[in-house]
Formats: structure tokens, sequence, C-alpha cells
């Protein structure tokens, strides 16, 4: 931490990847920073899918806050939820009635699922946003598998069909994570179910897998996806959601008791409220330098904001993106409180990758997008993922368990420990051949 006395003080209002960072770089020169979010911990978003698939433990993607910023006495962290800002004085006000006023604000907090308005799908399907969602996911997969195990007459009722609703990396990866239970954990460990019991479906309205990628990495995904048995559904979207179906654009439908929603994020109900300018997906709308609009005391980062790159394009939500925003902002401020001019935000594109299975995955490296595919892309992405995980712990466990699922047919968390996500309601309340013995688990 640099000498002197405090320089100022600042409220951080989420603690993501944009908002640590953020901290992380104004804490370390004596500013005196307050970290408010409703959890009292980091979560690391890229590898949600890999807990939602007992690939990992919670403590393996979460790490305290406290813990975090412990070694600078100019950090606090309130576990709060934030309701409403008021970007002039500049403060926030909390759900105890609590009101917090800091020289600068900065607004980090993340995103949230975009259902689009699908009839159905906000109450029915599993988003994969957060540390929660993957418990609640991963519940509800072992659920469906110790049930349908138990209750061979529940795979009619589409117990062991599986709907991602979305072909993102998000979504790629859950599908290409969800094929390697199919293939190796199910029949190892779930023995009376049949051969192929297990179906995956990917739907999602464009009409290739990744997006985003180059159409090579669309051909080799959707290959590999395929190879695996992943049904893929492409140009046709969910039309409504249920407790037992999905219903597709197209007019056909699967039945399930499982849907995992990856069809996209939207800014946090709080981004709206502030009464900020926004944009696309609610986002608040930046200046170059990664303030809010009429407001220079007041910062919008990482997947709260509509940030705009070198080009004049908005940049992609991406943990990256995020992160340098955050430490940009950090700099920013430190300038601003020295009075000097704050610089508009050049963010280093080092490309984007995902894992679409074992041995399976695609990365563009830099901006010149250097494309590799296969076991290179693979051991590229587990290294990157390894050095972005916070703390030496949690990338030691990670290479652990990364490594057991490589080499076993087994899963350390496949724990169904979720009781309210685990309860399913089948329609059978009262069929003898279910209510005999354990109740069967249910959404």
């Amino acid at each position: 931490m640099a000498d002197g006395p405090e320089k100022g003080s600042v409220l951080v209002v989420g603690g993501g990847f944009a908002g640590v960072a953020c901290a992380l770089g104004l804490a370390a020169e004596g500013v005196r920073v307050t970290m408010i979010d409703r959890n009292n911990y980091h979560q690391f978003q890229p590898l949600l899918y890999q807990l939602a698939t007992a690939q990992l433990s919670s403590g393996d993607l979460a790490r305290p806050l406290r813990g975090i910023l412990a070694k600078y006495p100019s950090a606090d962290v309130k576990q709060l939820r934030v309701t409403s800002v008021d970007p002039d004085r500049p403060s926030v006000t909390t759900a105890d009635g609590q009101v917090h006023t800091a020289d600068y604000v900065v607004l980090a907090m993340g995103s949230q699922p975009n259902f689009f308005n699908t009839p159905g799908a906000a109450e029915h399907a599993l988003p994969l946003y957060t540390v929660d969602d993957a418990r609640a996911v991963r519940t509800r997969l072992l659920s469906i598998l110790e049930s349908a195990d138990s209750h061979p007459e529940l795979v009619a009722k589409g117990a062991l069909n599986i709907v991602i609703v979305g072909a993102g990396p998000t979504g790629v990866e859950s599908a290409g994570a969800l094929s390697d239970i199919v293939h190796n954990l199910v029949p190892a460990a779930y023995r009376d179910l049949p051969p192929g019991a297990v179906q995956i479906t990917v739907a999602d309205l464009g009409h290739s897998v990744l997006g985003a990628f180059s159409d090579k990495a669309h051909e080799y995904a959707a290959k590999v996806l395929q190879r695996d048995g992943v049904a893929l559904k492409l140009g046709v979207g969910a039309s409504e959601v249920t407790a037992d179906r999905v219903r597709f654009t197209d007019g056909t439908e699967i039945l399930t008791r499982l849907v995992i929603w990856a069809g996209g994020i939207k800014a946090p109900d709080l981004a709206g409220a502030t009464g900020l300018p926004a944009g696309r997906g609610g986002r608040l709308s930046t200046e170059p330098d990664l303030t809010v609009p009429g407001h220079p005391k007041v910062y919008a980062l990482g997947d709260t904001a509509n940030i705009t790159g070198a080009d004049g394009e908005v940049l992609p939500q991406l943990g990256s993106v995020a992160q340098q925003s955050g430490q940009w902002a950090a700099d920013n401020i430190l300038a601003d409180m020295a009075g000097r001019h704050t610089k508009p935000f050049h963010y280093k594109d080092k490309g984007i990758m995902a894992m679409i299975g074992r041995r399976a995955a695609v990365a563009e490296v830099g901006p010149h997008r250097h494309e590799l595919h296969g076991s290179v892309a693979f051991a590229s992405w587990l290294g990157v993922h390894a050095m972005l995980l916070s703390g030496s712990r949690q990338r030691v466990d990670a290479f652990i368990s990364w490594g057991w699922d490589y080499f076993a047919k087994s899963r350390q968390g496949a724990l169904v420990d979720e009781d309210a996500v685990s309860q399913i309601d089948w329609g059978d309340e009262d069929d003898e051949a279910l209510s005999s013995g354990p109740p069967p688990p249910a959404a």
C-alpha cells in the first residue's frame, strides 16, 4: 500500500471481476474502499458449468471477498443488497435502509438471465449465472438420474431429456460437460439405465453454435457435439417452457424436467432503477473513460455497462473485459483524485475460447484471432482458466478435480444436497410405484 493518508473514498457495488479489480487497484494505493455485494464471495463465472456437472465444488469457484481484500486496511466489505443509487450525491441505499456515501461510486453489479419474455422460462428453466444457479442445476441433474434409475417408467415422461436453450459458450460448454457425464458417469454409476437413455438437445435461434467464433470453429464445435450424441436444433427458439416440456418456434416440443437457460444476459434491475442512460440489454451507457454521462464521479463497469472499444463497437460481456475495465477505472479514479485527466479505456483483446468436452476445445487467441482446435486448445483453456482462478488453493483443487474427471468415471461432487430443487412433481402423487420407498427427487 502507498505511504501517506487515505486519498478519498469509493463505493464499489458488486464483487465480480470488474468490482474486485477496481477495489484492489484502489485499496493498494490507500483509497478507502467499501465493497457492497449481496454475497460475501467472488465467483468465477466461466467455470460455473463445471460446478453444475459435479466436476468442481463451490469452494473451487467462490472465494470470500474479505479474504481477497484482507491485506488492505483501507478496504471493507458489506454483505448487503443495494436497492437504489443516487448518482448526484453520490450514494447508494441498501435494503436495510442504510445510506452509504462516498466521493465516487462504481457500479459493477454484473448481470442476470435474459429470458426474452419467453412464457414459463423464468419459472421453469434453470439459468447458469451464479454459484446458486449451478448448484441448482447439479441437484436437478442428479435428481432426475436417481429418479429414473429407481423408476424406469419416468423415462417415457422425459426424465432423461435435457434441453439447453442457447448455443453460445455457456450452452456449448454445458452440453459438452453433460455429454461427458452421459458417456462416463451414467454407465458406471447408474447401471439400470438403458444405454443412450439420456438425450441432450441444444436449441438456438441462430444458425450456428458459438456464434461469436469463426465459421471453422462453428463447424468443429457442431461436429464434436454431434459426435458425442448432442442433438442440435439451430434456427429454432424456445416459445414456451412448462413444468414438463419445452415448446419450440417450429411447433415441436420435448418432454423434459431439466431446462438449462443459456440464452443471454441483461443488466440487473438495479441498473434500470438508477435513472441513468442505458442501451442494449438495459446496460448503462458510459463515456470513453468509463464514467456515466453527466456524472463524472460515477463509473459503470463489466456486464453492467455497454463499454465501447477503439472501433466504437460495444465490447462483449466477457470476464476479461470486466477485469480490465475494473483496473482501468481504478487508475482513472486515482488520476481524478490527483487532479489529472482521466483516459479513455483501451481493451487488450486476448481472444476467446470455449471447452466442448473431454480433450475438445476451440480458442481464438489475440486480436488477430489465431485459431486453435482440439487438444492444443484444450490445454490452453485449462491453463488460462486455472491462472484466472482466485488463489493458489483454488488452482490446485481445480487441477485435481479436472485430473480426476479425466481419468475416472465418477464425480466427487455428485451429491443431491438441495431439497427444494430436487423435489420434482412427476404428476403421479397417487402412484404407489413412485411413493414407495424414498420419494423421487423433484424440480
